[in-house]
């Protein structure tokens, strides 16, 4: 299934920064697999993940609609992209913004940067895929980080929102996530009417990446 997407939120996690963060996308950039494997990573380690696993697909997890100036703090999507970014997060669960935030950077970024914008539930989805980012992820803020994977705790609003986005625009690609940590729950959600899954706990706090990893996509 070379189209499905595997999206690792590396967050903030102690076992995913720094030279860990580098060490997990090595695990991620060698994994035999036809899916796309996508790494999130802080901003901070963006330029040193890029180095050390240049075969990687690398994401921002936010980003900022600003320009170069006065702009303490923010994140300028063109330096991102300067330092190797192909694609960042916006709005997850853990960092919300206005749908506003979310146009403006949708104008600002170049064509073939892709955008990822995190829902929290249908609803929510359907007002971001008007805006026609790349991906709509949903992920139910009270599963995030959990051990049960949305799949079987409420796989309604996972085919809910594939339809939902299916119907406001055949661009957008479905991604899920929250609590998704084995190949069954993978596999479930393709099933369920997603192009992949955003991923983070069940890879980020594994004593073995390379094994949670295969575990993941060992269904697809």
């Amino acid at each position: 299934m070379s189209d499905c997407l595997v999206v690792v939120n590396f967050k903030t996690y102690q076992t995913a920064h720094g030279t860990s963060a580098e060490e997990l996308a090595l695990a991620m950039s060698g994994i035999d697999t036809d899916a796309r494997m996508i790494a999130a990573v802080s901003a901070l380690d963006l330029a040193a993940v890029v180095a050390a696993a240049p075969d990687l697909e690398v994401w921002c997890q936010h980003l900022d609609p600003v320009g170069f100036g006065s702009n303490t703090g923010w994140l300028h999507p063109e330096t991102a992209i300067e330092r190797g970014a192909t694609g960042t997060l916006i709005n997850h669960a853990e960092h919300k913004v206005s749908i506003e935030h979310v146009a403006m950077l949708l104008d600002q970024v170049p064509e073939g940067f892709e955008v990822c914008a995190c829902a929290a539930d249908v609803d929510e989805a359907m007002a971001l895929a008007a805006l026609v980012p790349t991906y709509v992820a949903v992920e139910p803020p009270e599963l995030i980080g959990g051990d049960t994977s949305v799949t079987s705790a409420d796989p309604g609003i996972v085919s809910g929102t594939a339809a939902a986005v299916r119907e406001v625009s055949d661009e957008v690609g479905i991604l899920c996530g929250a609590g998704v940590k084995t190949g069954a729950d993978v596999a479930k959600a393709i099933e369920l009417g997603s192009i992949g899954v955003l991923l983070a706990s069940g890879v980020t706090k594994a004593e073995d990446y390379r094994a949670a990893l295969s575990g993941l996509i060992s269904e697809l």
